[in-house]
């Protein structure tokens, strides 16, 4: 299959002579680039020493600055005793995308959901600990990779949920909760994230009763979801819009309540139309995690912006290069997975209505 597709696509590249012009350029361009790229990428970088007096005088990447940063770019400064549960939670969300993934699996949505559920509970009792004997972990000391992976995923698996109920709170034949619904979607959409994000780390502790503190980890990630549901929910809205008149009253023909109308037959449908705005949303996700700094708390981008200012490292400026190369690179693997990973779910959607 792969290298049919790999023949569909060489093909279209020259199959008008628009098409032949712009592979032209394009490989042209590689050409003119690709060659320094991979001379200051990997040619004469600087892979090995001990400091940053290693790097000094180079005019390629300076790789040693991430190999010694390696704990705090994945991990920030959680304990490294205590590693191996992050390590045991990732690989633990791993499996559980590759069960998802199996083909043959019976139930896949009910597996699914179950996962959705069961996995957070999993996760966040191995990194916070506090029980089962795992030494407790504040999350002021998360950070790096890790950090950003949390405040992504937990944001995408709660955001896409309440982003559906929004949208169908909006269609809902009940004016009160239509009109809720729509306030608030319109609302939060024309506030900025960074607006959002202030108001409940630094605004919403002042109007607490006193004694009650809450986590700014907690508190930006609710402000993560709230932000996102209603973004999420214009998308879900334009999906059951697509969605034709004669499903709802073919499903209510078939003898099927409201309810089951909705969860069957329109919501499936829905949702398959939406699905690349959705993942347009979530990629957007992955790259608002770096708003997160401006209120204190240190992800994959904050890290290496730290250890770039650090005086022992200010001896070359491809330190700042390599740094700022590698969290692009970083940021541009999770969002090219979670492309791809949608891209599947979609060809399985659709594979279906293909004739």
């Amino acid at each position: 299959m792969i290298i049919a597709r790999l023949r569909e696509f060489l093909r279209s590249c020259v199959s008008t002579p628009l098409n032949i012009v712009l592979t032209l350029v394009v490989l042209g361009g590689f050409a003119a680039m690709f060659p320094s790229l991979i001379e200051w990428a990997l040619v004469d970088a600087v892979w090995s020493g001990n400091s940053g007096q290693s790097c000094a005088g180079t005019n390629a990447a300076c790789w040693l600055f991430v190999r010694l940063h390696s704990d705090l770019i994945l991990f920030g400064r959680y304990p490294p005793s205590e590693h191996w549960r992050v390590e045991l939670a990732g690989l633990l969300g791993l499996v559980s995308v590759l069960v998802i993934l199996l083909p043959g699996i019976r139930r896949k949505l009910e597996v699914a959901c179950a996962l959705l559920v069961l996995y957070p509970l999993v996760a966040a009792t191995l990194l916070c600990g506090g029980v089962f004997g795992l030494p407790p972990v504040p999350t002021l000391l998360w950070g790096g990779l890790l950090l950003t992976v949390v405040v992504a995923a937990w944001t995408i698996v709660t955001a896409i949920p309440c982003g559906l109920l929004l949208a169908l709170g909006r269609r809902s034949a009940m004016p009160v909760v239509a009109v809720l619904s729509a306030r608030y979607i319109d609302i939060v959409r024309g506030l900025p994230l960074v607006g959002v994000l202030f108001v409940a780390v630094v605004l919403l502790p002042v109007f607490m009763p006193p004694g009650v503190d809450i986590n700014n980890l907690v508190s930006a990630l609710v402000a993560f979801t709230f932000f996102n549901a209603a973004t999420l929910a214009e998308v879900f809205r334009g999906g059951l819009q697509s969605v034709p008149r004669h499903q709802y009253e073919g499903g209510a023909a078939l003898g099927l309540s409201h309810g089951q109308v909705l969860l069957r037959v329109v919501i499936p449908q829905a949702v398959s139309a939406a699905l690349p705005g959705i993942v347009n949303v979530c990629v957007e996700i992955v790259k608002e995690t770096t708003l997160i700094l401006i209120v204190g708390l240190l992800d994959l981008l904050a890290v290496l912006q730290g250890g770039i200012t650090d005086p022992e490292w200010l001896v070359s400026d491809q330190v700042r290069k390599t740094a700022y190369f590698f969290a692009g690179l970083a940021f541009w693997t999770l969002c090219f997975s979670l492309s791809r990973y949608s891209s599947r779910i979609e060809r399985g959607m659709s594979a279906g209505t293909r004739s």
